[in-house]
């Protein structure tokens, strides 16, 4: 190999970046007093090379820096950081960790291949390459927040499953073959959970009924904020996780699909004083980390560390981090997992303008990007309507998800909230200024039961998560229809069919934006278990073989995001004033918002667009134990009515299209039956 050269290099940019012929290594280390580059073939275990960074003449400020000539084109790196020993601090100079800036880390290729051979360091190391990598010609979509249809998809376990048919399962090569099942489908954009870096064998969990040891595989224990998943590629060259991802983000694109990442600033995957240190805790653990005095970490996260994000220089590691997704990546939106942990000072104090979140909203490169916050932490800070700097936020609605979940298993004196909610939530956003917009809306996610699994059981089933059914949230508002688990009950297997039809019918005509979670349009089940982050195996897998046996619902779902996108009533911009909406019972123009009422009735104006007026639209709900005898009232603006939704019908009479419609005369008796919806629907 060449001799090296060595020489002063710059402190920006962080990371490892060419300068002239040289490559250019800056690290920010507040805290550390030595610090040593190691440097390693992409084969060698041992370092051809170790360079002590000069304190003085290799220092600028907090960043570390120098500049080496004659490195081979692609080769690995890692620092060694030593610095004072108190509480606070956790330098180990014995050990190598990996760059905060890298895109690429050694040894991850395979998933499920653990190559760490220390308890609690890493062996793996940052990789640099001068291969070029491939930019995409791309632009962001833009879509209107509230014409989204968000359709929340795992990359691994979209596609591993044998039935996906895919060429390279659980790739992000894969998710691209999934695109015209997508589209089909009629959603706009797809929120992948995860896809940063992460050590898929930090579960210390066991399944009790096989002795098996559980992998993480939802992903929420960021290692590196700017390295894809190097086994979410399907194959295992340099770059070739980048490479993958920004064809994916084009493919997308290409079919009118934006991608919004789920990304993780709460926390990292070190964990807590037990936990395994890859870069930050070597690197400055008092910077990177919300600790106390006695060098404790708080733990607002629920995962046993907290990011000190409104640390200058956190701060500027997320920012710069997003830019990269955002810029070079080219992703659409943000969702922030524990979002309001971003809220909190280094003392966990919660703040009322915290800086990164203005940041973030004020931040040039992210203009246009969607920011969706999940505006609470596991600490107990719940922001639903009040998270900082709103207007540039979206939230995940976990009232809304409440709300509509009590009101269909049957709990009286809920119609009330159910009325707020479906008009867009105007109590949590509308004096704020805020649009209905900013509701993100769901039923189900990630965390939780899945559709199907919501109307199956009444608890949670996590007993083979290793943790005696003690993880997971215990109030779900589940109800199983009569019976627990799977049945053969044919009454009861359609009270579960028609409560996921009503589930749906209340998403996609409530104001808002909807998002669903990928599998539930065809019913699939993860057997009753609400925290299914460690079970890498068919618990979670989707199994497409049930888009077969569930066609009837698939269809349904299909028809009802048809329709919401074929009408700008449901997708207003605005909250609806006076006479935008109009309020009846089972007569016209009597509510019931009592305590004991199980049925809402409305009729909403159709929204007039340009030259051309929308339909008018008539929903009855339903979640009583009998039938309601309702009488139709005239639509608002006299046109006639057509049935287009009972989701007490069967299959395919429960969702028609307008022309197959039968007609409903204005002041007619329409049974609504026990646990269903109507939708009537008027001419243009």
């Amino acid at each position: 190999m060449t001799p090296l050269k060595l020489s002063r290099g710059k402190c920006l940019p962080l990371g490892a970046t060419h300068l002239n012929n040289s490559i250019n290594f800056a690290l920010l280390c507040r805290h550390g007093t030595e610090v040593h580059l190691a440097l390693f073939t992409l084969e060698s275990k041992e370092a051809i090379a170790e360079i002590v960074l000069h304190p003085r003449k290799s220092r600028t400020g907090d960043h570390w820096h120098i500049a080496v000539e004659g490195l081979p084109e692609s080769f690995c790196y890692g620092w060694r950081v030593n610095g004072p020993q108190s509480p606070i601090h956790r330098f180990d100079p014995e050990h190598l960790l990996l760059d905060p800036q890298c895109k690429t880390i050694s040894g991850g290729s395979e998933w499920g291949v653990n190559d760490e051979s220390m308890a609690h360091y890493t062996s793996r190391l940052s990789i640099f390459t001068n291969n070029e990598i491939p930019q995409m010609e791309d632009t962001h979509l833009c879509t209107p927040m509230e014409d989204s249809i968000i359709y929340e998809v795992h990359v691994r376990g979209f596609t591993c499953h044998p039935t996906s048919m895919t060429v390279n399962p659980g790739t992000f090569d894969a998710l691209i073959e999934k695109i015209p099942y997508l589209k089909n489908l009629g959603i706009t954009a797809i929120e992948l959970l995860p896809v940063h870096e992460f050590d898929e064998n930090d579960c210390p969990f066991f399944d009790p009924a096989t002795g098996k040891k559980h992998r993480n595989l939802w992903g929420y224990n960021t290692i590196s904020f700017n390295a894809p998943k190097t086994s979410y590629a399907s194959v295992g060259n340099i770059n070739q996780h980048i490479v993958e991802f920004r064809k994916m983000v084009h493919a997308f694109h290409m079919a009118g699909i934006e991608i919004i990442m789920d990304v993780v600033f709460n926390h990292t995957g070190e964990g807590n004083h037990r936990g395994r240190t890859y870069s930050f805790r070597g690197l400055d653990n008092s910077t990177y980390y919300m600790v106390d005095k006695d060098g404790n970490y708080f733990n607002f996260s629920g995962c046993g560390n907290t990011l000190n994000c409104n640390h200058p220089v956190v701060r500027e590691m997320i920012t710069n981090s997003l830019r990269f997704w955002v810029a070079d990546m080219n992703v659409d939106g943000l969702r922030f997992d524990l979002a309001s942990i971003l809220g909190r000072d280094y003392l966990g104090n919660v703040l009322v303008e915290p800086p990164i979140v203005e940041m973030i909203a004020e931040d040039g490169v992210l203009a246009d990007t969607k920011l969706i916050a999940e505006p609470w932490d596991a600490a107990g800070l719940y922001q639903v309507g009040l998270f900082p700097y709103g207007r540039r936020w979206s939230e995940w609605n976990g009232q809304y998800r409440d709300d509509i979940r009590r009101f269909w298993r049957g709990e009286p004196g809920i119609a009330s909230l159910l009325a707020t909610r479906i008009c867009g939530s105007s109590d949590l956003y509308e004096s704020s200024g805020r649009k209905p917009r900013h509701s993100l809306n769901f039923i189900t996610c990630h965390d939780g039961f899945t559709l199907w699994d919501l109307v199956t059981y009444n608890v949670k089933h996590n007993f083979r998560n290793g943790e005696g059914n003690n993880d997971g949230c215990s109030e779900n508002f589940s109800w199983n229809c009569g019976e627990e688990g799977p049945t053969n009950d044919p009454y009861i297997l359609g009270l579960r069919k028609r409560q996921v039809r009503n589930f749906y019918v209340t998403l996609f005509i409530s104001q808002g934006v909807p998002m669903m979670l990928s599998g539930d349009e065809f019913l699939r089940t993860q057997k009753g278990n609400n925290n299914a982050w460690c079970q890498d195996n068919e618990i979670s897998w989707t199994d497409w073989s049930f888009l077969e046996k569930n066609s009837d619902f698939h269809r349904f779902t299909k028809e009802i995001i048809k329709l919401r996108l074929a009408h700008p009533a449901l997708r207003r911009r605005t909250f609806m004033k006076t006479g935008d909406v109009i309020w009846h019972g089972i007569t016209p123009l009597n509510p019931d918002f009592s305590t004991d009422s199980t049925f809402l009735a409305f009729a909403l104006n159709g929204l007039k667009t340009g030259r051309e007026t929308d339909a008018d639209f008539f929903v009855a709900m339903n979640s009583g134990n009998e039938p309601a005898e309702c009488k139709v009232p005239a639509s608002p603006t006299g046109r006639p009515w057509r049935r287009i939704i009972d989701t007490a019908k069967a299959s395919p009479l429960d969702i028609v299209s307008f022309h197959e419609a039968p007609n409903i005369a204005f002041e007619s008796i329409y049974p609504v039956e026990a646990k269903s919806c109507l939708v009537l629907l008027s001419d243009k």
